[in-house]
């Protein structure tokens, strides 16, 4: 990107412009007389504001509020400038968001070789395989155990996905959703089989775990993402839990001395509520 100057960077409202204009905005904060808090970030230190703002652009996505997606995707591109800018700034890292880009489009090149080269994909799932044949050549991983490297990094539940639908390009699945269902039963009947055990006994985190993992294999066949299947489920018992803490206050209890029949009763009738409005 070229050099900008300080009306550019403080003023630019060129639509090409832009991009350029938030690089240089973030270098100046770097800068020895610029922000005391952006200069004293690393990598680390700001870990957790990637992973914040990556699901707040979802939470906008789920609510269909567009204006907010696009405030939310420029949090999201500040997180990938600020790791760019600290990286420019250090030998031993040494690249620049200009090096970031040009990977991203090498790699958008030679991942799609059915766009760009001579390769055939007629639908979606062609074009996956291509793109992970192509993935394990690149990182010269064909002599490497089928599930190297995949999902590094991610919450647990996510990597469950990731594995599932790895293994089941080779094959390795149910031949139908009732096979993964008598799965889910087996797994439950090993967690009540648990139930007499103490809490901190081996078998109670692992039969659990295999229960979780049987459910996320569920998801994936049925084309359900877990991780947004369970933000939803969130979201709702958010909502039905607000609404059984007004309707507690409107029949003159409060929340916290409210009896589990109380409580009981309150969340059946937000039940029917929502399932009649």
């Amino acid at each position: 990107m070229r050099e900008l100057s300080e009306d550019e960077m403080l003023h630019g409202r060129a639509p090409e412009l832009q991009m350029a204009r938030a690089a240089a905005l973030m270098r100046r904060l770097r800068q020895p007389d610029g922000c005391p808090w952006d200069r004293e970030q690393t990598h680390d230190s700001i870990i957790s504001n990637l992973v914040e703002e990556c699901y707040e652009t979802i939470d906008a996505i789920r609510s269909r509020d567009w204006l907010h997606l696009r405030e939310e995707l420029g949090d999201v591109l500040l997180q990938v400038l600020f790791h760019a800018q600290m990286a420019s700034e250090t030998p031993e890292e040494g690249f620049t968001i200009d090096d970031v880009a040009r990977e991203l489009a090498d790699k958008l090149v030679r991942r799609h070789p059915h766009v760009f080269g001579e390769a055939a994909a007629g639908n979606a799932a062609e074009v996956l395989s291509v793109w992970d044949a192509v993935k394990r050549r690149e990182h010269a991983i064909e002599d490497k155990p089928y599930l190297h490297d995949v999902g590094k990094g991610l919450p647990a539940l996510l990597r469950a996905f990731k594995l599932t639908k790895k293994v089941a390009k080779v094959g390795f699945d149910w031949p139908d959703h009732a096979g993964v269902l008598d799965k889910i039963r087996e797994e439950t009947r090993e967690v009540e089989e648990t139930l007499s055990l103490p809490d901190d006994a081996p078998q109670v985190a692992e039969e659990l775990g295999d229960l979780l993992f049987t459910v996320v294999n569920l998801c994936r066949r049925r084309k359900v993402d877990p991780e947004l299947a369970l933000d939803a489920a969130n979201r709702k018992f958010e909502r039905r839990f607000n609404a059984l803490e007004r309707l507690l206050q409107e029949r003159g209890c409060r929340l916290e001395q409210a009896t589990p029949e109380q409580l009981e009763s309150a969340w059946q009738s937000v039940k029917t509520a929502e399932q009649h409005a």
